[in-house]
């Protein structure tokens, strides 16, 4: 896959391409369909695969520090594109003087000029431009004059539920992981490089791995069972703490620490991933650090048992 970082490092695809445009937060089942759709037409078409995706996400722009919480981080949404069917996947910095880009503009200067567009599969609410004027109506009508089609993306269902990464933050938040992992089609995960702290774990018999989640808002907190990999090709088994830490430092950063059992390697700058299994409770303030490492030997335990109960239930399928 070839990252394409902003429009002026795009150069025009002689024979044109397909497109998809979105935020694909998550790159949800339904996300993955569109994409799939899209590969078949480009396959058809003979023409390669493009994903159009926005940094910041536009919400975050336009609400700031309101914006709803995000799935992945950049790089976690490029790092799951490349294991999909797309050659080019093209970041387009959402600034000003792009939401003030008008809708037929944004049609002539970068769909037909920029990109050469053959195929379009789209959303039908889609909306884009200033004031949001552009929308699969106007795409439609363009497409007629400049010879490419437009395809509606349709909706995902699962369930009897339209797949949606709100739905999908709306089940993190409630610690339903089963739900977010049947609109996922995996657990959620969390990528990251391991960070040096303040190793106040370790005094304490818990030494863990943190990553900095490196967002304003996340859709996850807590105390969970999780997985790790990215560590000699193994898969570990742990305990995570999502949050602010308010027993140690209450700071605002949001971090999550990781416990590994029966861990001792030194993984430092290592990138990793955790995988979310079950939430185990909330994350709550302690009046002690004796109180805290109280609670932590009962959310190790209860982890463990997580796990033992998972195991029982596998042999038994």
């Amino acid at each position: 896959m070839h990252l394409i970082r902003g429009l002026s490092q795009l150069e025009p695809f002689k024979n044109g391409c397909v497109l998809t445009i979105g935020n694909f937060d998550g790159l949800h089942l339904g996300h993955r369909t569109v994409i799939k759709k899209l590969a078949e037409r480009g396959k058809t078409l003979e023409l390669p695969v493009v994903i159009m995706i926005f940094e910041p996400q536009p919400l975050e722009y336009f609400l700031k520090d309101n914006e709803p919480s995000r799935l992945m981080r950049l790089r976690e949404k490029v790092i799951q594109f490349a294991k999909l069917p797309v050659d080019h996947l093209l970041i387009v910095k959402f600034n000003r003087y792009f939401a003030n880009y008008d809708a037929e503009q944004f049609i002539d200067d970068i769909l037909i000029k920029k990109l050469n567009v053959k195929h379009l599969v789209i959303g039908d609410d889609f909306h884009f431009g200033k004031a949001r004027r552009g929308n699969f109506a106007l795409l439609k009508e363009k497409g007629k004059v400049y010879g490419f089609s437009v395809e509606d993306t349709g909706s995902y269902q699962s369930e009897g539920l339209r797949v949606s990464s709100t739905l999908i933050r709306d089940a993190l938040s409630a610690g339903d992981l089963a739900q977010a992992e049947r609109l996922l089609g995996h657990c959620y995960s969390v990528c990251g490089r391991v960070a040096h702290g303040d190793k106040r774990g370790r005094t304490i018999g818990y030494p863990t791995a943190n990553i900095k989640m490196f967002r304003k808002n996340t859709p996850i907190n807590g105390v969970f069972a999780v997985t790790m990999t990215g560590i000699d090709g193994l898969e570990f088994e742990g305990i995570a703490n999502v949050g602010t830490r308010p027993t140690v430092d209450g700071d605002s950063r949001v971090i999550l620490e990781t416990h590994l059992f029966d861990f001792d390697k030194e993984i430092y700058g290592r990138y990793v991933e955790v995988h979310f299994k079950q939430k185990i409770r909330d994350e709550m303030r302690f009046q002690s650090m004796e109180q805290l490492k109280a609670q932590i030997v009962k959310d190790v335990a209860e982890a463990k048992n997580i796990f033992i109960q998972s195991k029982f239930k596998e042999a038994e399928q």
